[in-house]
């Protein structure tokens, strides 16, 4: 039994003990076989929970467990579950809080502890329990939906950009971009594939562009999939990169060469799909006698994450050509390496999957993974200048097998000579 296990466990077991409190003050007055039943079903869910994980993190047979449907049942069943739990324990809190502030007020205003009639039958404090027992109830819903409906929404986002030193030949110029497909993931959604790679060729492409994490760890996940990619069809064809999962970090090999010998598994299967795969590399574009240049890099992302990109590398390659698209993972490489410090016109990024939650609603644009990356979804723009990056949110995903407020998506850009 792993240490992270047993802390998980202790911290899992204090919220519900807390969040228990709340329940059975609140169902008091219910029947009691309705009560009881409330109760079991409270402790015995987390008691599942808790059981298979433990189950297969020590005594299942070694396979990729991250791509299993017991790790997505496990992901389905923590968000559904745990959230709203979250937001009862922090009504609880106020509550407590605001007990434990009138109590030490009434001390020291009435030391001589008169007793005033006529007193609130709820508190505001308890009353803002039942709030939180009633707002719980949303993210329920909104996991269930996002399960259900959710991740298989898929949504296409159009762009235009227009640039001073874009090449006329290619004025009208249309990529598409997805990003972080994590087939392992969709495995008996075969269709659902389909269905986007329709949607990704519909919109008669000049370039598709994939950036990244297309496996969630090893090059075998790909096994019945690489004839439904090869289907991607562009005029100049399909790029691609690699991201952080795709180079096996996750897995426990028995050894380096085993983990070598998968990620040279996967170069191959993009070639096969008839992706080209740029690792630190360029490919120049001509049309009608004018260039662009695709520079593509290895993964690059602030610690823990791995840091093979190398730029100037594919620099090097694409020096003589003015105009250059960058493909990188992850999003925190453009402001480390490339925001104002190169000519690169736009880059192309995904990685942060939106968390696979997120409010968009009203002009409100918010998600828990913009703490940890600033630029987490959409478009966003370098001072005045003609220098962008846009975050693509995924196609697919991994652990929660579903996405609120963060439909799958389908990017489409249209270049305009400014």
């Amino acid at each position: 039994m792993s240490l992270r296990f047993i802390i998980i466990s202790f911290i899992l077991l204090l919220i519900d003990l807390y969040v228990f409190r709340a329940v059975r003050a609140h169902t008091a007055s219910f029947d009691n076989w309705l009560k009881y039943s409330i109760y079991i079903a409270f402790w015995t869910l987390p008691a599942i929970f808790l059981s298979v994980s433990f189950y297969y993190m020590n005594f299942a047979p070694e396979t990729d467990f991250r791509s299993s449907k017991v790790f997505l049942f496990l992901g389905a069943f923590f968000v559904v579950f745990t959230l709203p739990k979250l937001i009862i324990l922090a009504s609880q809190a106020v509550e407590d809080i605001s007990k434990i502030l009138a109590f030490l007020f009434k001390k020291i205003s009435n030391p001589d502890g008169i007793i005033y009639e006529n007193a609130d039958k709820i508190s505001r404090s308890e009353f803002i329990t039942r709030v939180g027992l009633i707002i719980s109830v949303i993210p329920f819903i909104a996991s269930i939906y996002g399960i259900l409906v959710g991740r298989f929404n898929f949504s296409i986002t159009r762009k235009t950009l227009s640039f001073s030193n874009l090449p006329s030949a290619f004025n009208g110029f249309r990529i598409v971009q997805f990003s972080d497909l994590h087939i392992g993931s969709l495995k008996g959604h075969e269709d659902k594939l389909i269905e986007a790679i329709e949607l990704i060729n519909a919109q008669n492409p000049d370039v598709i562009f994939f950036t990244g994490d297309i496996v969630n760890n090893i090059a075998s996940e790909l096994d019945g999939w690489e004839d439904i990619l090869a289907k991607l069809k562009a005029r100049y064809g399909v790029f691609s990169i690699l991201g952080n999962h795709d180079y096996g970090e996750y897995f426990p090999w028995k050894s380096k060469e085993d983990k070598q010998a998968n990620l040279e598994d996967l170069i191959a299967r993009h070639k096969q799909m008839g992706f080209r795969l740029l690792l630190n590399d360029a490919a120049i574009i001509e049309q009608s006698g004018e260039k662009i240049a695709v520079l593509g890099v290895e993964n690059w992302g602030r610690r823990p994450f791995p840091q093979y990109g190398k730029l100037d590398k594919a620099l090097e390659k694409a020096e003589n050509i003015a105009f250059k698209l960058l493909l990188s993972h992850d999003p925190t490489h453009y402001d480390e390496q490339v925001a104002g410090k190169e000519d690169i016109a736009l880059t192309f990024s995904g990685h942060t999957h939106g968390m696979q939650f997120a409010i968009n609603f009203g002009g409100i644009k918010w998600s828990p993974v913009s703490w940890k990356y600033p630029k987490w979804s959409g478009l966003y723009q370098h001072q005045d200048k003609e220098q962008y990056l846009y975050v693509n949110i995924g196609l697919g995903y991994i652990g929660f097998p579903g996405r609120v407020g963060t439909n799958p998506e389908i990017t489409v850009f249209d270049l305009k000579k400014a």
